[in-house]
């Protein structure tokens, strides 16, 4: 729509206040509304000032107006307000250059879009994330000088099946048995199909939806793969609608990687695919069906998968599911269907538009504009350098014997190894100024401060298990 059909479209429907949607450093959507008097067709050039200095990773305080300009393409109606509101994601500017702010991870992905055009390899990057979670029906946490601790229930969890509930009525999903159990034991086909209606009704396309791995509430919802920068819209949207249909029925839903201790945690499979004029460009007669560019493109993931694990498992606690010898993809070679290899070629069809690569080690913490371009950024670097992804693994990888194994990489073991990584491997996201070395250093040192240093100051309460007779 255009700016005027968008205040004629909120005018016909009665719309009262506007919600201005932008995505923080880190990767969580942030807010303000405005009455719908204040949207003009200037706002979509002109835009509203806000105090960036207040959103982590972003301005210093002396430095601090900034501007946050709608995006016309994104205009919907938030399903979850008791006013009717008209709701746009946007782009963040300088107010003094009126340039696009390179911090604004919305921006960063834009850039990619643009880099990978003036390649000629490709016009369009085809995303499709499958992002996994949990619902629960209680979580209590804190930290203190004295104390720290969480406490997760579920009403689903298999540790409540002794427990005194008037009635228990059982059917909870044991350790690694919730794929696909039907109801009574899946308790939240109704909660997952009210998301899918909710997704549907604000423009995304899912696929299918069902009862994750995990006992306690794990879920995945599927959306279809879209162009770059809309796919992580709509997975920011995604989670906004997964949190707020829980909330409305007296749950909390988190996409935090690794909340249960010995079930599995949740990833974010990411299937990507190159298309030129309309055509896709990973079809072809090599591999499991896949083309030589797309060989190379998934040879550039591999070269890089240290340093883009800085991204796509940007948490401490990413690490508690990438863990060697469990069920998270850790060692870093590709495979057809086989799900054990960090990357797959999935091989339910043999249409050429099917064809694609699945990045299985992504979580669902990361923030989608940046963990996208950088897959991008290392797949196109994998094409214009003609890097080989060496012979694929065909067999089960937990099966390997110690000396297969050894010639095997794996991703890092924890969030400082990835950030030592991508500092050391950043040249290839720096092309076309898509990323830039302050975005990159600035990301870096925000995650080191705020995140695994703290984490590494703080006793762990099951340290006290192990050495408090010491």
């Amino acid at each position: 729509m255009t700016p005027k059909e968008i205040l004629e479209f909120a005018k016909k429907n009665e719309a009262v206040m506007v919600d201005l949607k932008f995505i923080d450093f880190p990767g969580l959507w942030q807010h303000f509304s405005v009455p719908i008097s204040e949207l003009s067709v200037d706002s979509f050039e002109s835009g509203f000032g806000f105090d960036g200095s207040s959103i982590r990773g972003w301005q210093a305080i002396n430095n601090s107006d900034m501007l946050i300009i709608p995006d016309q393409e994104t205009a919907m109606f938030d399903p979850f307000r008791k006013y009717k509101t008209l709701s746009l994601i946007c782009n963040i500017f300088d107010p003094i250059t009126k340039e696009a702010y390179s911090r604004d991870p919305r921006y960063i992905s834009q850039k990619a879009v643009k880099y990978l055009k003036s390649t000629g390899i490709a016009d369009t990057a085809y995303f499709g994330p499958e992002a996994e979670f949990f619902v629960f029906d209680d979580i209590r946490f804190d930290q203190t000088t004295n104390s720290g601790y969480y406490h997760i229930d579920s009403k689903e969890g298999i540790w409540n099946s002794g427990a005194y509930e008037e009635p228990n009525l059982g059917y909870k999903p044991r350790h690694k048995e919730g794929y696909f159990p039907v109801p009574p034991t899946d308790s939240l086909e109704d909660l997952r199909s009210e998301m899918v209606m909710a997704m549907q009704k604000c423009g995304i396309h899912i696929e299918a939806q069902h009862h994750e791995v995990a006992t306690a509430g794990q879920c995945e919802i599927d959306m279809r793969f879209t162009p770059i920068v809309q796919s992580a819209d709509n997975l920011m949207l995604f989670k906004y609608i997964v949190k707020n249909v829980a909330f409305m029925h007296n749950k909390t839903a988190t996409f935090m990687p690794k909340p249960l201790f010995g079930d599995n945690g949740s990833g974010m499979h990411s299937h990507q695919s190159l298309w030129k004029g309309g055509k896709p460009l990973f079809a072809g007669s090599a591999y499991a069906g896949l083309s030589k560019m797309a060989l190379y493109y998934i040879g550039g993931i591999l070269k890089h998968s240290a340093a883009l694990a800085g991204f796509t498992n940007p948490t401490t606690n990413s690490y508690k599911r990438l863990v060697p010898g469990f069920e998270a993809p850790v060692n870093l070679a590709y495979s057809a269907r086989n799900r054990s290899a960090a990357l797959r070629i999935p091989m339910y069809s043999a249409n050429p538009k099917a064809k694609r690569v699945e990045v299985r080690y992504p979580d669902p913490s990361c923030n989608p504009y940046l963990a996208f371009s950088a897959m991008l950024m290392a797949g196109i670097d994998g094409i214009e350098n003609k890097i080989e992804p060496g012979e694929p693994l065909d067999k089960d990888l937990y099966d390997l014997s110690p000396e297969e194994m050894a010639s095997v990489p794996q991703m890092p073991g924890s969030l400082d190894q990835a950030l030592s990584n991508l500092e050391k491997d950043h040249d290839f996201l720096l092309k076309g100024d898509v990323f830039t070395e302050d975005a990159i250093s600035t990301w870096i040192s925000y995650k080191r401060d705020n995140e695994v240093d703290a984490l590494r100051l703080r006793p762990h309460p099951y340290e006290f298990f192990l050495y408090y007779d010491i």
